[in-house]
């Protein structure tokens, strides 16, 4: 039988970021902590990368070799017993990719969530019938199960935007996407309506950037911007892309994407006119 799947939390994360900077403070290259400890530097890698839990004796010896005071050693192994939780799985979940089930469980925790997309409508506001034509469009080779699973995950996922705190989410959209008849007319006039109708929902907010705007940040591809209520969790950039999934956590991305979403903030139509755009495509 496999080995369960289990996908990391964010507080997870913030023990691994927490750890990876304490490692820098000291000068200590990864190569350098498997010289002195044994520990490898792959496996340490993983950890600080929140792809894997540390062994709680391995945390504890690598507080030791920081040098980490007492006070600050016991805030952090509290921090571990709370990162013992699981992240969002479920059993049909298994056929997908590892990054994008890490995706999931940060999105089910982030705060706030800004999102470019340049091709197809975002997967937090895509009908059903939508969502199954893009799946079944990207992975033409999946079989029926396989697209049925992608879709349900995906319907699934929109349950943050209707908790008693939903997330806020900022989408905006380039306007090739909505012109993409995915699905056919009438999906595509029902994906369109139900845009309209996502403005509706606290929190959300729906931009769209015109042909007329010309080239912009946004063209290299798309990405999201998660951001999270504690103010010990950074900020955290998802890049899904033909070549793959990425996760970025550094300063200078992050303040990048950021730059380049407020760029786009700027060239996009404002949200009452990307709605009114959006219903004269819809009515054609």
């Amino acid at each position: 039988m496999a080995a369960k799947r289990s996908t990391p939390t964010i507080r997870l994360r913030r023990l691994a970021g927490q750890l990876r900077r304490l490692r820098d403070g000291t000068g200590l290259r990864r190569e350098d902590v498997e010289e002195r400890t044994g520990l490898h530097s792959t496996t340490l890698y993983r950890i600080e990368t929140a792809r894997s839990r540390p062994q709680y004796r391995t945390l504890d010896m690598l507080l030791q070799l920081y040098g980490v005071p007492t006070d600050e050693q016991v805030r952090l192994k509290a921090l571990y017993k709370q990162s013992a939780g699981e992240g969002w799985i479920q059993p049909w979940h298994e056929s997908l990719r590892e990054e994008y089930t890490t995706y999931i469980s940060f999105e089910r925790e982030a705060h706030g969530i800004r999102n470019y997309a340049g091709m197809f409508v975002p997967g937090l506001l895509q009908t059903e019938d939508y969502a199954r034509a893009v799946v079944r469009g990207i992975s033409y080779a999946a079989s029926p199960e396989q697209v049925e699973d992608r879709v349900r995950t995906r319907m699934e996922r929109q349950a943050v935007l209707t908790t008693e705190r939903p997330i806020r989410l900022w989408a905006i959209i380039d306007e090739a996407a909505l012109h993409r008849w995915v699905g056919g007319g009438e999906v595509m006039r029902a994906q369109l309506n139900r845009l309209r109708e996502a403005v509706a929902t606290p929190g959300t907010t729906i931009q769209v950037v015109p042909f007329g705007a010309g080239a912009h940040p946004g063209m290299p591809g798309e990405f999201v911007v998660m951001d999270f209520e504690d103010p010990l969790d950074t900020d955290l950039i998802y890049v899904d892309s033909q070549a793959g999934e990425i996760f970025l956590e550094a300063e200078a991305d992050i303040e990048r994407f950021r730059a380049d979403f407020d760029r786009l903030v700027a060239v996009a139509k404002s949200p009452d006119d990307s709605v009114e755009m959006i219903a004269e495509i819809a009515n054609r």
